[in-house]
């Protein structure tokens, strides 16, 4: 067990799947949320929302994943990423992982590469799902402008070249934030160390190249009329990584969907702006539950 900021205890515990072990992290009661974090280096469940737990916790049984090549979860091959997507490996694992922990239905968040996952969650799997928060998902997204966007190339140039350094990952977050002055040197530091795992640098190695080779993430916004569940987006309208404009397609063919747009917000909404981002999801989804 360990503890956030304010001592909230966090259960960590590895749940075995046919694909590999996946770290799982709980906290608090209530109706089951899964939050699902986004694809930055160094990211993990835990790491992209703690600052989020105290509010959450009080209100759901948070979980949180980390995703197939994150955190504390096993990282995918070659030969797994050649035969199938990271979004249809991360499905898998983690509805098998769902299983093993005895979650049959739940709320379900997910922000970038985690909404990408979310979403083909709530597609596979559409009676499981209770209530869908999307923030700037991959996948569900048709982009207006150029590709790949700003956000995504600073992801991709992060661990090349000369490999990771904190002025790298100083550049990487002032592109996924509206204003990169409310994170420190501190934080810069702690996102910094936690992209140095070796088998962390390898995966991201082989996810890129597996990205390029299909041309991007998986088309979801195919299917978007097959999520049932009730659905909120979240986006920061200065988001230079999924970019607004691209939010039409799910609002025109997600059945039951609704948007909130925050002003002076990038990327990371969660973190951006926190308290808005807590209150709009527990009052969401509490109504769901």
């Amino acid at each position: 067990m360990s503890v956030i900021e304010n001592e909230l205890p966090i259960t960590q515990r590895v749940v075995r799947t046919s694909l590999g072990d996946i770290n799982v992290a709980e906290v608090g009661s209530g109706p089951v949320l899964v939050m699902l974090h986004g694809g930055g280096p160094g990211a993990s469940g835990v790491s992209n929302y703690h600052q989020n737990l105290p509010a959450l916790a009080a209100r759901f049984r948070v979980v949180l994943p980390d995703q197939p090549g994150f955190g504390g979860s096993y990282r995918p091959t070659e030969a797994d990423l050649d035969a199938r997507s990271i979004t249809e490996i991360t499905v898998d694992a983690l509805y098998q992982a769902l299983d093993a922990l005895g979650i049959e239905t739940f709320h379900l968040l997910g922000n970038s590469l985690g909404g990408a996952a979310a979403i083909a969650m709530a597609q596979a799997r559409p009676e499981r799902v209770t209530g869908l928060v999307l923030m700037a998902p991959g996948g569900g997204w048709l982009p207006f402008g150029p590709t790949p966007t700003e956000g995504q190339k600073e992801m991709f140039r992060y661990f090349n070249g000369t490999g990771p350094s904190e002025k790298k990952m100083a550049s990487f977050i002032r592109t996924m934030v509206f204003d990169h002055r409310q994170f420190g040197a501190d934080v810069v530091k702690a996102r910094y160390e936690a992209s140095l795992d070796e088998s962390h640098i390898a995966f991201y190695h082989r996810y890129n190249a597996a990205f390029a080779q299909r041309h991007g993430m998986d088309p979801l916004w195919r299917d978007l009329p097959e999520i049932k569940a009730p659905t909120l987006l979240l986006w920061g309208r200065d988001d230079r990584t999924i970019t607004l404009e691209g939010a039409q397609i799910m609002l025109k063919y997600i059945r039951n969907v609704q948007l909130h747009v925050f002003g002076d917000c990038g990327h990371w909404v969660q973190l951006e702006r926190a308290r808005e981002f807590e209150r709009h999801v527990a009052d969401f989804l509490g109504d769901l539950s």
